[in-house]
């Protein structure tokens, strides 16, 4: 079978279709012909030596597919560890949704790592519900959409933030009340003029470093922040005194790490409680670009440099 190898290459990336052997799923797993594959950030990270697969995932890159069955024929989408850029892939069955009716089968790439990433972070690491308030920065990327779409699903509000004001239209359309361009105003000043003090349940963050603060500012009393990503930085000042006057919580999260059996507790859940959510129409997946393997190079060049909207998506038809 293919699969890419990227490595990087000046500014931009050096991606190959190289041939080896078809996986040989393990008895809980089930191999999957791949249609289409999903890239991530966390992509980029393992390309630059950061972010290794799990001991005994495969060293391919590619964490979300969706594709075909082989042993049904169903068509289906999974979250992975590694392996998904390839033309075939052995996914772990607790890992594994049906592909949402109506949807078209590439597009269906998009739901596993954005989606529960954000179903997890907003539902069960911060609890979310009904009547809450969302704060979603860098929310034009895939889980920033989809975090805002569950959102509304839950009934609760949401408001996300960007630095760049093309991309304000795509977070309205996804069912933000509120879309701040950063680079015109500090996001806490525009939710404190349109929202109040105080008035944000959770905070999706993927920034780190420098929307801490503004954060624990915009929280209301017993708070959550959950940070996804650094891309800001690692380290910053905390005022351990707001923290403890809003009775607060940061919490840390990650998908990829965590063990087969809970993340397929997290999957089973996601297919009850959301995932029905794309036959009805309140979620769809929003898909920035796609692209055929031989030009894979040109995904990760265009994630790199934070041009997307949504999903960019590599096409292995």
């Amino acid at each position: 079978m293919k699969f890419l190898q990227v490595a990087p290459a000046g500014e931009g990336y050096r991606a190959e279709l190289a041939e080896g052997p078809r996986p040989r799923p393990a008895p809980d797993e089930a191999l999957i012909e791949v249609a289409a594959s999903g890239v991530n950030r966390a992509d980029l990270s393992q390309i630059a030596g950061r972010y290794p697969p799990p001991p005994g995932e495969p060293e391919i890159l590619g964490l979300e597919v969706s594709g075909r069955l082989v042993e049904t024929g169903e068509n289906v989408c999974a979250l992975l560890a590694g392996g998904g850029h390839a033309e075939f892939v052995a996914a772990p069955r607790g890992q594994i949704l049906p592909a949402p009716p109506g949807l078209d089968l590439a597009d269906a790439a998009g739901i596993p790592e954005a989606y529960l990433t954000a179903f997890l972070s907003l539902v069960v690491e911060a609890g979310l519900s009904s009547g809450g308030s969302l704060l979603v920065h860098a929310a034009a990327s895939g889980v920033g959409l989809a975090a805002i779409q569950i959102a509304r699903l839950l009934g609760a509000r949401a408001g996300g933030t960007t630095r760049t004001a093309a991309k304000v239209p795509a977070i309205e359309r996804a069912g933000a009340e509120l879309a701040i361009d950063t680079e015109k105003e500090p996001f806490a000043d525009v939710l404190e003029r349109r929202w109040g003090r105080d008035a944000v349940d959770v905070v999706l963050d993927p920034i780190g470093a420098a929307t801490l603060a503004d954060d624990l500012r915009v929280l209301k009393i017993g708070g959550r922040v959950v940070f996804l990503a650094t891309l800001s930085g690692a380290k910053a000042e905390l005022d351990i005194a707001r923290l403890m006057g809003k009775r607060a919580r940061l919490i840390g999260s990650t998908l990829r790490a965590r063990a087969r059996d809970e993340k397929a507790r997290l999957v089973a859940r996601f297919r009850e409680e959301i995932l029905p959510g794309f036959a009805t129409g309140a979620l769809s997946v929003a898909v920035d670009s796609v692209f055929p393997a031989a030009r894979s190079a040109e995904a990760f060049e265009r994630m790199k440099a934070n041009r997307n909207v949504g999903k960019i998506l590599i096409d292995w038809r």
